[in-house]
């Protein structure tokens, strides 16, 4: 029998006393670990993070707060080599896909451990200037954030071990607030070490950083008044915690990342021979393949001119079937498995799903799988699409979490800004084409849809960041049916774990502020 992995609670390692439930290579069928969570004491693990945690991260400033997170990325990358190794055998991906996982957390772990110098030998953070209350200037209003003194309850999803668990972790952790991570089953390995290898480097005082590996039940029970709980997942969950007794009476921050049918825009004026079609065809390709589109942000609605319908078709099927899929292990391959059984089912039904109302463009279960048996988990990219995406609802709101995506032609940028925003709220929406005016306009109109607009032109090819990769110096997020989170966004991250309030006071006062 495998491993059992333990949790970190009450500052110390302990296992769960069931049985456990298994991890599983998606390519080769084999047992890795066993994860398990029952029978522990989760209202004295939550108070313990509280009392002995929270009170000695609020004792530091925030530039002693990034030194811990210095040394926490020090220790990661120690230990970098094994994290891949993990990823592979637990996620399916390849290394290059792994990157995107285990570097984009490290990346952001590294920002925010900066930003701590920048902020400074300080314990709380100024909101603007003072405002002036009376004729005479001397009673003013100063906003002040201070760190919250609850605890951060983390559940995660399972496409993003590492930089799910560092990009919430980092910013709450420099903002003194405690942190609880409860990662996604089907990936949890993956976290738990990570965390392993912080808890026994000694870095942070105990009861900083918990980990809970297994069932989530019983966590939101235990969340208090002054904590706050980030989510990302499915809509289905997040309707149930944001229904939950800790928010709706105790009124418990919450934020939530759920569904996103997110979109990419060739402008109009573009042709099949613009530098910018080829870069639309580019990064659509990227987005259906990288993690084999196992990404919250993966494009899976492209709007393209009606009279370009078949030649993106053709340009996409193209370069789709350059990409070789199988087991990441062997070198030939570019694109991995999906992370498990399950979401290998749900992502064959949300195909045949979609085909009911959509052509299939670019069909993946023909290809041939590289070093791959039976019980694998490996999905070639499917391309759909649809000559009538006015009657067709489904392709508006149907997400197909995997190497999927949509093609849909529109008449008139007025009509392709109507489907888009069909999408009811999206993460990211991204804009192809070189006139600025348009570019600028359409970027406007879409914003209030989405948490972030990306605009590809061909003067920044070279550098643009990609539409699905997340930034932390931008705001991660989105409204409508996205969940209406917001994570990241450099200073702003640490807003959801302070509290803003007003200094309501004399002239005098608020300069020693």
């Amino acid at each position: 029998m495998s491993k059992l992995l333990p949790n970190f609670l009450n500052g110390q390692w302990q296992t769960g006393s069931g049985k456990g439930t298994s991890l599983y290579d998606p390519v080769l069928g084999t047992e890795l670990v066993r994860i398990d969570a029952t029978g522990h004491d989760l209202g004295e693990a939550f108070q313990f993070a509280r009392e002995s945690g929270g009170k000695q991260l609020k004792a530091l400033t925030y530039r002693e707060r990034g030194q811990l997170l210095k040394d926490i990325l020090t220790v990661l990358k120690e230990n970098k080599n094994e994290y891949y190794e993990i990823s592979t055998a637990n996620s399916g991906t390849v290394k290059n896909d792994s990157a995107v996982d285990i570097e984009g957390g490290l990346f952001t772990l590294g920002y925010y451990a900066k930003m701590g110098d920048t902020l400074g030998d300080k314990s709380y953070l100024l909101d603007g200037e003072a405002l002036d209350l009376s004729r005479s200037s001397e009673f003013q209003s100063q906003h002040i954030f201070t760190s919250r003194p609850g605890l951060a309850l983390f559940i995660n999803a399972f496409n993003f071990p590492c930089w799910g668990l560092w990009e919430k972790a980092a910013p709450a952790l420099l903002s003194g607030v405690p942190v609880i991570v409860k990662p996604a089953s089907s990936t949890a390995w993956l976290t738990q070490r990570m965390v392993k290898d912080v808890i026994d480097s000694g870095i942070l005082p105990v009861g900083s950083l918990s980990v809970i590996c297994g069932s989530s039940a019983g966590l939101m029970d235990q969340l208090e008044a002054f904590d706050v709980v980030s989510f990302t997942g499915s809509a289905k969950t997040a309707s149930i915690i944001r229904s939950h007794p800790a928010i709706t009476e105790q009124s418990v921050r919450a934020n939530i990342e759920a569904d996103s049918l997110n979109s990419a825009l060739l402008l109009p004026e573009e042709t099949v021979k613009s530098s910018a079609f080829e870069l639309m065809v580019k990064e659509v390709c990227r987005e259906m393949t990288v993690k084999s589109g196992q990404k919250c942000t993966a494009i899976r609605r492209i709007f393209v001119p009606e009279e370009m319908y078949d030649s993106t078709a053709t340009a996409i099927s193209a370069r789709l079937a350059r990409t070789i899929v199988g087991n990441p292990r062997d070198e030939s391959v570019r694109m991995g498995a999906i992370v498990n059984s399950t979401q290998y089912d749900d992502v064959v039904s949300g195909i045949e799903t979609l085909k009911k109302c959509t052509d299939v463009l670019y069909d993946g279960s023909d290809c041939e799988l590289i070093s791959v048996e039976t019980n694998h988990c490996c999905l070639a990219p499917t391309l759909l699409g649809t000559k009538t995406p006015d009657t067709n609802t489904l392709i508006h709101d149907v997400e197909v979490f995997g190497p999927v995506a949509t093609l849909i032609p529109y008449r008139d940028i007025d009509h392709a800004m109507e489907l888009i925003k069909r999408g009811k709220g999206s993460l990211v929406t991204s804009l192809y084409g070189d006139t600025n005016e348009t570019l600028t306009a359409l970027s406007i109109e879409l914003a209030s849809y989405h948490g972030r607009v990306h605009v590809i032109s061909t003067d920044i090819a070279a550098e643009q960041t990609g539409h699905g990769n997340v930034m932390p110096q931008s705001i991660h997020g989105g409204p409508g049916r996205a969940g209406g989170g917001q994570e990241l966004g450099s200073e702003r991250a640490l807003h959801f774990y302070h509290q803003c309030s007003a200094i309501q006071a004399s002239h005098s006062v608020l300069e020693h502020l």
